[in-house]
This record gives structure tokens, sequence and C-alpha cells, in this order.
């Protein structure tokens, strides 16, 4: 191992490395921070300019730099605007565009910067350490296990819903399940739900939910709530203030940073999970464990609700390169890409990797280590400026939001009926923000049920029906965890309940 990283070293501190680092760090922040164009489609973009350099380690570190920087640059637009472009970066929306409505934006950029940086840093270091013992880990879930995986992911929709709005919240998930079934299924390859509709055979485009159901919704709402001006970041002069987090803020995050850099990574190595589930999770057990005091302010501007998701999905984005070079195996759809780019480099990823070619395989993970901190050397003196979008009034931030949010729309599918489904969906979502119901679960829904669906469909066919569950001792703890994380929060709020009522008395 020591031999492995000083190979990683000499490989990754090279010139034209840390070049190629620093240019995947910075281009990957600011796509990160458009709404629509993800990490998916600038490394796509990017393949054919890395296989030009003929270097490998040259090439992965580009890459792999433009998709951790987008990752770490997705939370701005969720944090500012309410619209997360990159499905990781959803759960930062919670609580990070309540602190920037209430003045903090400032504070909430900072947070997420230094909650990133920690977070895929500890992600680094035990890439380092537990990878090639990982590896066995990773081979060991199936499509039983990813299923229960996913279930746990729903469980966890009542940690999204308000005080009493449980039932709404679970209403919400419900339709995000239908929403997915919409396209061709799993186990037939024929077209589901489309009404006719050509454009409907792929289904709904995840950008185009997730503007519709946030970022649309948030420009409407600014035109029908004039006087609800929403809370500036700049003093008299026009300043930007409040960027700095007090030591008993910097006290209360970095336990939540601790333990989601732990949960994150492991949920990171699990292919197929990434940094979507591993922000939700995040998020769900944070406001699970919480004080009764801190889980009221969860939604409402808690900083413990924007550290979780942001540490959990960058420390979910290293721990995804585990399967990766490891196995071979992607873990997201962005690393399928990045695994695609290996191929064409002639690079085989898998158990030989480490010992056939350590130059990559080290260099990559040091690499990993770098980046975090080039990108928090790049990000906190741009919070000032990045900030300022706040400041502009509201006759030109509307068309802003209102010009992303399209564009992002369209540019995900290339396809005009996606402006026709944004909008729709973005009409229903606004009466339903009215109406007090929680949209987030509707996004979650949407986002794990055709990867649920996928992976239930094949653990049916591997078993004899439903046994898949009493078959596999890891599904049914799984299940059994998803279980307790329904029971708990309804068995906390009836025991608050009780004592009110017994205080009363």
């Amino acid at each position: 191992m020591i031999e492995g990283l000083l190979i990683g070293l000499s490989t990754a501190f090279s010139i034209q490395n840390m070049l190629m680092l620093l240019g995947g760090c910075l281009i990957g922040t600011f796509i990160g921070m458009l709404p629509g164009l993800g990490p998916m489609s600038i490394i796509a973009i990017m393949i054919p300019i890395s296989i030009s350099l003929g270097d490998p380690a040259a090439a992965l570190i580009l890459l792999s730099g433009v998709y951790y920087g987008a990752i770490f640059g997705g939370s701005t637009s969720s944090i500012l605007l309410n619209a997360p472009g990159v499905a990781g970066t959803v759960a930062s929306s919670f609580d990070g565009y309540p602190m920037a409505q209430k003045g903090q934006a400032g504070k909430a950029l900072t947070i997420a910067a230094i909650s990133s940086f920690l977070g895929g840093t500890i992600g680094a270091v035990l890439l380092m350490i537990f990878a090639p013992m990982l590896s066995s880990v990773a081979l060991l879930f199936h499509s039983a296990e990813y299923f229960a995986l996913m279930v746990v992911g729903l469980s966890a929709i009542a940690a999204f819903a308000g005080t009493g709005h449980v039932a709404k919240a679970l209403l919400m998930t419900v339709l995000g399940l239908i929403m997915a079934t919409v396209g061709e299924g799993a186990l037939f390859n024929m077209p589901r739900f489309t009404m006719g509709v050509m454009d409907l055979q792929s289904g709904f485009s995840f950008i185009t939910i997730a503007m519709a159901i946030f970022a649309l919704p948030e420009a409407f709402y600014l035109v029908m709530r004039p006087k609800n001006q929403a809370a500036t970041n700049t003093d008299d002069h026009g300043k930007i203030k409040g960027l700095r987090i007090s030591r008993k803020e910097a006290g209360a995050i970095m336990p939540v940073i601790g333990r989601q850099s732990l949960q994150g990574f492991f949920i990171g190595v699990l292919p197929g999970a990434g940094a979507t589930i591993a922000s939700f999770l995040g998020y769900a057990v944070e406001r699970n464990i919480a004080s009764q005091k801190d889980r009221e302010e969860f939604g409402h501007g808690s900083i413990k609700g924007l550290a979780a998701p942001e540490t959990a999905n960058n420390a979910a984005c290293t721990g995804s390169f585990v399967p990766l070079l490891t196995l071979g195996i992607p873990g997201s759809g962005t690393t399928a890409i990045l695994l695609g780019a290996l191929i064409a480099l002639n690079v085989t990823p898998g158990p030989r990797l480490m010992t056939e070619q350590p130059d990559i395989f080290w260099s990559v993970i040091i690499s990993m280590y770098i980046g975090n901190v080039v990108l928090l050397i790049l990000n906190l003196p741009l919070i000032p400026y990045i900030a300022k979008i706040l400041t502009i009034p509201r006759t030109y931030l509307i068309p802003f939001i209102l010009f992303f949010t399209l564009m992002g729309s369209y540019i995900g599918q290339n396809n005009a009926t996606e402006l026709l489904i944004l909008i729709g969906f973005g009409v229903c979502a606004t009466i339903l923000r009215f109406a007090d119901y929680p949209t987030a679960p509707l996004l979650i829904g949407f986002i794990l049920g055709r990867m649920m669906e996928d992976n239930f469909s094949r653990a049916m066919q591997l078993s004899d029906g439903w046994g898949f569950f009493l078959e596999r001792p890891m599904s049914l703890v799984l299940i059994v965890l998803a279980l307790l994380l329904i029971i708990l929060p309804s068995y906390r709020a009836r025991r608050a309940k009780r004592l009110q009522k017994h205080k009363q008395h």
C-alpha cells in the first residue's frame, strides 16, 4: 500500500496531471452550478478530449475532477434558486434555500463548501484504506438487497414531511412512484402509460421533473406573492454579510459531518446506490436522531439539515469509485460513463488494476484528496460573488430563474415536448405548494421508483416469488430497518402528544 501511495503521489503531482485536476475541478464546479447540466452530460462531452490526451491516468484525473467538482458546485443553484440540477443535491435545497430566504445565503454556501470538502476528503482517506476490502463486500449485494435498500430510502419520507403531514408525504411519494412507471418497463420492452406520445417512451426526465417541482413554482410564487420579498444578504453598502460560521455552529455540524462521511461513503460503495440515496438517507437519519428542538428546525433553515446531505453526497461520490476501480462495476450513471472512458483508453478496471497498473489506481485516489483542497480554495473566495445572485432585483431574478429552468429542461432531452411537461407539472406543483403538500417526497418516489422496479423484477426472476426476502438475510435486515424508520417517527409523535397531555393535566 505504501509503495502504491508513493507511485500515486509521483504520478498525481506531475505538471500535466495537476493541470488536468485544476481544469476538471473548475469545469465541474461551474457546470454543477447551472441547473440542467449535470456531471453526466459534461463528462460525456469531455470523453473525446480525455482520450486524445493518450495518458489514462491524466484522462481519469480530469474526468473524476469534473465529477466531484460538479457535485461540489451543484449545491449552489439548490441553495440560491431552489433549482437542483443534479439529483444528489436535491436534499441540500430543503434547508439551504430557507437559509438563503432568511438572508443567510453566504453562511449556507460556506457550510456547503466545508461539508463537501470534509465529506470528500474523509471519503478519499477511507477509499485509500478500505478499497480492496470493500470490493468483496460490494459483491454480496444483489438485486434483492438493492430493492431493499431503495425501500429504506423511501421509508425516510417521514423526515421530509412537516408536523402532521406524514399522510400527505405518503400520498406524494405514491404519486412519484406512479410517475416513475411511465415509459418502458424492466420486464417488458413495451411503452406504458405514454398515451401514444412517442417522446414519453423513455419516461419523464429527472431534470424536467426537478425543475417543475422546485424552480418553476419558485418563479410563480415570486410573481403571486410580491410582498414576500426574500431577505437579502447585503448591508447598507451592498456588501455581502454573514459568510462566517460561529464556533458554536461549527461544533454543531462537526458530529453530523463525521457520521455522514462514514455513512455516505459506505452507501456510495454499493453499485447502484450513489450520491442521491446517500444524501436523502443522510438527511433522514440526522433528522430522526436530532433532539426535538433541532428536529423542528429541519426544513426551515437547519444548519445540520444542510451539512448532512452535502457531506453524504460528496463522500458517496468518492465511495462510488470503489466498485468502478476494483470490480469494473459502475455505481451510477456517471461512473458508467467513466467506465466507458476507461475501456476506450485500453484500461480494464477490476481486481488486477491495483497490481498491474498501480499508477492509475493510486494517482486517482491521491488526486481526489488534492481535488477537494483545490475545490475548497476555489469556492470559499467566490462565495461573496456567488451569493450576490440574491441581490438581483425581483424583476430580473424571475426571468433569470425561468430562463435557466426552461434551458435546463430543453438541454436535458433536446426535445420541445419537455417544455410542455415542465409547464404542466410546474403549475400542478405550484397548486400543491399553496395546498401545503410537501413536494420533496414526490421527487424521492420518482427517483427511486425506476431503480426499485428494475431490482424487484430481477430479484423475482432469480427466485421463486416473494421468497427472496427470506432467502437473503441482508435484504430482510434492510426491510426491518425500513419498518423501523417508518414506525419510529410515528411513535415519537404519539409519545410527544401523550407527554403534552400529561403536562396539561
